[in-house]
């Protein structure tokens, strides 16, 4: 059997909450992956220019930044965890039938806060819903968990493809510049794909924002918009279950009620917004090793979630310039390639969880992205071995995030703050290594974008390496006074 009777168990007593909150992380992927190939059609909707629209790349992300910090507040209870989750993914919807009224590029940018706020909100809640659900068997769901928003990310940009602009979409009085060709259409395109991050490489780009508007994209927003109403539908149809409505006829099930407390019967776990987990009365009498593991797993986080940002910006632009200097159609496929390869690992990482401890695999993953990029750097020059290193790339880095997840919040005993900070911190690396390397880049060349991201993977290998030595240490003090107690404890019992 691929499972084992345990989890099969599990898995059928918590089926409604578990497949809601996947859903909610299908939203996820779908709102974060539409704005790359969508933006020169956004460009022309609100007629601003190449270095105006890239703002909304900016306000997605500090948004979302800001959302995944404060995420942890609405977990106080079940009911204000689904509450959230419902209107954020409703925010979700409403954003993607909004985008097309925004004619402006200051609307649109507050469009997109909203969404990278309740997206934040999403991947906070989901990640600690899910660890207080299975907790010791988290790690399976987990991987479940973020391979859904791989799905969610590959649906969206096949979604708009139909409706992109092949030529200029505002038509100027003159129109025989080259940039408007479709061929720098597409090199534009790509390029923007990576959040906006390669900005300086295209800024000498030209492009109309006066002149008739004509665009089709409106229509992919709408139809993204009706793909994702059915989420926030599942998150309601799961507080009608939970009887958490106030049209419900009585209070919430005991039973259920009971699954989600902690089995030392503290409903919250320690857990909340990074502020929250900041609060001395919360910190007192803890080891120094305690705030170590925090900060260790968040820093292994913000390397490798940054590494993945990083590669998905600017692997096309170190395609197309010297030595590869590889055609644009060609490199804009290998962007698609790598986040399938994540996808796709995350889907085997689901059985591998199972079958292998989250320190056995993580030590393979990042030894592998240390491997992989050793090998790119070798073979620089060659196309060939750049698609493949991509792929097996993808495939190595999936399933870090949701096995350090599982394997922190295993030390620490569900006790701490482990998933709010981790993925704040997954969220922060993501949006600033993205910056420091195209920084790099731009100073010294395209070839520094493969010493970089080997450089970031050899720190965040001795990094893990680090955690791994002070969860001994750490489980060591705490066995230590699980023994002095138990001896005070029994005289005491003799006595009676």
């Amino acid at each position: 059997m691929l499972l084992d009777e345990r989890i099969w168990l599990l898995f059928k007593r918590h089926w409604p909450q578990t497949l809601t909150y996947w859903s909610v992380f299908f939203s996820f992927g779908l709102c974060i992956a539409f704005l790359g190939p969508t933006i020169l059609d956004l460009r022309c909707q609100t007629q601003s220019t190449l270095q105006q629209i890239t703002w909304v790349f900016v306000s997605q992300q500090f948004f979302l930044l800001v959302g995944s910090s404060v995420g942890g507040l609405f977990k106080k209870t079940l009911k204000s965890s689904l509450l959230a989750l419902f209107i954020c993914t409703l925010i979700i919807s409403l954003v993607f039938a909004v985008i097309p009224l925004c004619h402006h590029v200051i609307l649109l940018s507050i469009a997109m806060a909203l969404a990278g706020k309740a997206m934040g909100v999403i991947d906070t809640i989901a990640n600690l819903q899910l660890v207080k659900l299975y907790q010791k068997d988290s790690a399976i769901f987990l991987q479940a968990l973020h391979f859904f928003t791989g799905l969610g990310a590959l649906v969206s940009p096949l979604v708009a493809d139909p409706f992109l602009a092949e030529d200029s979409c505002v038509l100027g009085a003159n129109l025989t510049t080259n940039s408007s060709s479709p061929r720098n259409l597409q090199h534009l395109r790509s390029t923007l794909a990576g959040h906006g991050a390669a900005l300086h490489t295209i800024s000498h780009f030209r492009l109309y924002t006066d002149g008739v508007v004509v665009t089709r994209v409106s229509y992919a927003f709408w139809i993204m918009a009706l793909i994702n109403l059915p989420v926030p539908a599942a998150v309601l149809a799961l507080m009608s279950h939970e009887r958490l409505l106030p049209c419900s006829r009585s209070s919430p099930r005991l039973l259920d009620a009971d699954s989600n407390r902690s089995p030392t019967g503290d409903t919250d776990q320690g857990h909340g917004s990074v502020f929250s987990c900041c609060n001395p009365a919360k910190l007192r009498d803890r080891s120094a090793t305690f705030f170590i593991i925090h900060a260790l797993g968040g820093a292994i986080l913000f390397i490798t979630d940054g590494i993945i940002g990083s590669y998905a910006g600017f692997v096309y632009t170190y395609a197309v310039s010297p030595p590869l200097l590889m055609g644009h159609k060609m490199a804009g496929c290998l962007d698609s390639i790598f986040w399938a390869a994540i996808t796709v690992g995350r889907l085997a990482s689901m059985y591998l969880s199972y079958r292998y401890t989250a320190p056995k695999l993580l030590t393979v993953s990042l030894v592998g992205v240390i491997l992989v990029q050793c090998l790119l750097l070798i073979f620089y020059t060659s196309s060939v071995f750049l698609f493949f290193g991509t792929c097996v790339l993808g495939l190595c880095i999936s399933s870090v995030f949701p096995s350090l997840l599982a394997f922190t919040e295993d030390i620490l005993e569900y006790k701490g703050c482990a998933t709010t900070v981790l993925v704040t911190s997954a969220s922060t690396g993501e949006m600033l290594l993205q910056l420091l390397v195209g920084s790099v880049i731009h100073s010294q060349g395209s070839y520094s974008f493969l010493l970089c991201g080997t450089v970031a993977s050899f720190i965040g290998f001795c990094l893990f390496l680090l955690l791994l030595y002070i969860q001994n240490i750490h489980r060591s003090q705490h066995t230590d006074l699980s023994e002095c107690t138990d001896m005070k404890e029994k005289p005491k019992t003799g006595d009676s």
